[in-house]
């Protein structure tokens, strides 16, 4: 398992977002590195945990819960053979392309070390946007994205530092649940039943998820 591209975008003027400005910075191209990795803060205010990488839309990105995405280049692969085109890693606005890590199968709470410092905790899986289409150029992108259900995996920063492609990446705890970052997607987009199933992984839990599971048990008594 290891990293092969660390993925930075710089804020862009595009006709495809809702951003007041016009600008997004989900256009994101691998760079050298080495690249510092912080928490950034609270949604909102925080932006991304990449030194360097610009999140123009705090309303709906960056932040702690949010702080990295991540991308398997497996589902990178498969996305070029259905789309018959080629696809550059952090074309999906991830900021960190893998290879031999399942990203969508992992469980909410894992943590990966990358690298000899950073350490990250895996949240939640990403929800496709109006600006994700626009930047694909695909029709029906969010529609066919979800229905896929391989979401790729956002992450909280547990230990600062810098990382480069080519680091290894170690899975160093897996909690003892079964929620994966495709379930919890599912949970969240399609599948709302799901939702009580949340809970198991606790706060380990992108906070919103975890705020729609409760509300969802108190509503239906589950």
């Amino acid at each position: 398992m290891r990293l092969l591209s660390v993925n930075l975008g710089r804020a862009k003027a595009v006709p495809f977002t809702d951003h007041p400005d016009g600008v997004t910075g989900i256009d994101k191209r691998p760079v050298a590195g080495p690249v510092r990795v912080a928490a950034p803060g609270p949604k909102g205010v925080g932006a991304s945990g990449l030194a360097g990488d610009a999140v123009c839309d705090r309303r709906h990105h960056g932040g702690d819960d949010q702080a990295v995405y991540a991308m398997a280049r497996e589902d990178l692969d498969d996305w070029e053979r259905e789309l018959g085109r080629p696809l550059a890693d952090g074309v999906f606005g991830e900021n960190l392309t893998t290879r031999g890590l399942d990203v969508s199968g992992a469980l909410i709470g894992e943590r990966w070390r990358i690298g000899s410092a950073v350490v990250l905790e895996v949240t939640s899986g990403r929800i496709p946007c109006r600006t994700f289409q626009g930047h694909l150029g695909e029709k029906r992108w969010v529609k066919r994205f979800t229905e896929r259900g391989a979401p790729g995996a956002y992450l909280r920063v547990i230990e600062a530092g810098e990382i480069r492609a080519g680091d290894p990446v170690e899975i160093v705890h897996r909690p003892d649940h079964d929620v994966t970052v495709a379930l919890q997607f599912r949970a969240v987009t399609t599948e709302r039943t799901l939702l009580p199933r949340l809970l198991a992984a606790g706060g380990a839990l992108h906070s919103e998820a975890l705020e729609m599971a409760q509300k969802y048990g108190e509503k239906y008594g589950v």
